[in-house]
């Protein structure tokens, strides 16, 4: 989904394969939750080779692609691309795609408004709902580049999309 963005818009893609259950590249360092039960009890020279060689290339990337457009003058429209679990811990998630954002930030609202009256357009079938399953504000890579730069420079959108319909997607095992 990211790649077929990337391509449409034309626009670079910065990816990663690295698990959460390695280390969450979206929470901030010192976020509870930054490592998984399976690494946080690690040594702590264990933890901060998994940030040196995975968390802060990553996080660099993208800072410096959105510093350098937006030195030169450009607005920086940032979709991070995630996927949620349909279930978790017994509840069940009510949306098939989530565009979660700052309301405070007019650019991000606004954008999110479009998004989800094109996608109730083009896929009527989809249920589509704005800072769900996550609150747009809440701890992130798009949280910490909005305190970066200003609404005027820098949108930023997290692209959630269930994870029901990622795997119906793909060939099933058998």
């Amino acid at each position: 989904m990211a790649r077929a963005l990337a391509r449409s818009f034309r626009a670079p893609l910065v990816s990663s394969t690295v698990s959460r259950l390695l280390v969450d590249l979206n929470r901030s360092i010192g976020h509870p939750r930054l490592f998984s039960a399976a690494t946080r009890a690690a040594p702590p020279m264990l933890r901060a080779g998994i940030l040196a060689r995975h968390y802060r290339p990553h996080r660099e990337r993208i800072e410096h692609l959105v510093g350098r457009s937006v030195s030169r003058g450009r607005r920086v429209i940032h979709i991070a691309a995630h996927s949620f679990t349909p279930r978790l811990a017994g509840q069940v998630r009510r949306a098939d795609v989530g565009l979660l954002y700052d309301p405070g930030r007019r650019g991000e609202a606004a954008l999110c408004a479009r998004w989800k009256a094109s996608l109730a357009a083009s896929a009527p079938g989809l249920r589509v709902r704005r800072n769900y399953p996550y609150a747009g504000r809440s701890d992130g890579l798009t949280c910490y580049l909005r305190r970066r730069f200003p609404p005027g420079a820098y949108v930023g959108v997290e692209l959630e999309i269930n994870q029901r319909i990622v795997l119906a997607g793909r060939p099933r095992s058998k």
